[in-house]
């Protein structure tokens, strides 16, 4: 087949098969997908929770993973953030003409390698090939299934006052990662992107407590946007105390040198969970006996004051309005 993707590999005809039996399926190979029929079919019952997104990671390998990680885990996280245990994913790639084939399968194997750690599989998918030139090497786009189990309840708009706010680690290393790999910055510290399936973490998070009204991962816009979606679905107001929000200090001299915010970079493996306060220090313990929840911390409340709004108390005592952005402060993160 060569070393890189020809134009050729999308017309449907040997080269295409050749690419899907030989590059792709070897890597996410189970009985469903074998079948290499149009659609896929499935067992499922009770309530489903159904996502899908696309992911334009630049650049496509980074510290920590590479958009083939990115796009398994964000739609298990996705899930995750309902309640749901996901069962199965569909993965569609857009190539370009030229993009070689040992990256190709590089990103594969890092799906595979995502999906094992989440026990989804991959029952469905889609390749398309076009010009050079008409795409930035690797476009992906997944979607995913899961089941949600009787009695859970979690939505952006449960969050009730007295809640407390959870999140589970520190913010802002994914998109320091990748954009220190995109510009070519050269640190004396580590830096490397937090990507995880965070569906382990939830299962366990639920199993000490049914009273768990919202979860969300804070991806674009970090946790600073999460806070005001949740509170706006909600109709409530939040109140976070920076102090007791973790950042590394590699993540923090990164920004700083950067003239960024850390509460407003995205992260794509961290989850917040708005608790009732009755199961709030219960569900934290839990969170630190997971890898992914280690530094997981309580670092606010909900408020019935100023619905609508989310207001941090600084480091130096006074608080100020914690409010969107009204960009994007990191464009092609995920």
């Amino acid at each position: 087949m060569g070393d890189s993707i020809l134009l050729a590999h999308g017309s449907g005809g040997r080269l295409s098969h050749e690419l899907v039996e030989k590059t792709l399926l070897p890597f996410v190979a189970n009985q469903e997908l074998n079948k290499l029929d149009d659609s896929a079919v499935f067992e499922a019952s009770g309530r489903l929770a159904f996502t899908i997104d696309s992911y334009v990671v630049n650049p496509i390998f980074f510290p920590g993973g590479d958009i083939g990680r990115l796009a398994v885990c964000g739609t298990v996280n996705d899930l995750a953030m309902s309640g749901a245990g996901p069962l199965y994913l569909s993965l569609a790639a857009i190539i370009e003409e030229g993009f070689l084939l040992s990256e190709l399968e590089q990103v594969m194997r890092s799906i595979k390698e995502a999906a094992q750690e989440a026990g989804v599989s991959i029952i469905a998918g889609d390749t398309k090939v076009v010009n050079r030139g008409q795409a930035d090497k690797l476009f992906i786009t997944t979607s995913g299934v899961g089941t949600v189990s009787p009695g859970v309840d979690i939505a952006g708009a449960n969050a009730r006052a007295g809640d407390k706010v959870l999140l589970s680690g520190t913010v802002g290393d994914h998109g320091i990662a990748v954009m220190s790999q995109r510009e070519g910055l050269e640190f004396s510290m580590s830096l490397e992107s937090d990507c995880a399936p965070l569906n382990g973490l939830v299962a366990g998070m639920l199993e000490i407590s049914p009273r768990i009204h919202c979860l969300r991962d804070p991806t674009r816009g970090g946790l600073a946007t999460t806070l005001n979606e949740l509170a706006r679905q909600s109709e409530v107001g939040i109140i976070v105390e920076e102090v007791t929000i973790p950042v590394r200090g590699e993540v923090r001299a990164a920004c700083d040198l950067l003239g960024l915010d850390p509460l407003y970079v995205a992260n794509e493996g961290k989850l917040v969970a708005v608790v009732d306060p009755g199961d709030a220090d219960s569900v934290l313990a839990e969170m630190k006996r997971s890898n992914y929840g280690r530094d997981a911390a309580i670092i606010g409340e909900v408020t019935s004051e100023h619905p609508g709004k989310v207001m941090i108390r600084t480091r130096l005592g006074p608080s100020r309005i914690l409010d969107m952005l009204s960009g994007e402060l990191l464009p092609r993160i995920c």
